[in-house]
């Protein structure tokens, strides 16, 4: 799933939620669009701290594959020239 539509998508949901429940609940419009205006503001916030959370977990992820790739690689290198010596 493309992350830059995670806050657009808890966003909208979260507001079609609440345009159901204050229909239900027969809430007078100038209430509806200000409640609506609150949920849509308060689930685009809480949607990019999820996002930017994720795509930090990824970048420490990557870094850390990086670096033990290279750890594994440089024994990978060692064993090498340890049996290459042994050889000789």
């Amino acid at each position: 799933m493309n992350r830059n539509n995670i806050p657009l998508i808890l966003m909208l949901v979260a507001g079609a939620v609440t345009c159901i429940i204050t229909f239900i609940q027969d809430y007078p419009i100038w209430a509806k669009l200000l409640s609506l205006l609150i949920v849509l503001l308060v689930f685009f916030f809480l949607g990019s701290l999820l996002q930017w959370a994720l795509d930090t977990f990824d970048i420490q992820n990557a870094q850390k594959a990086k670096e033990e790739g290279e750890v594994i690689e440089k024994g990978e290198e060692e064993q090498g020239e340890q049996e290459d010596k042994k050889e000789e």
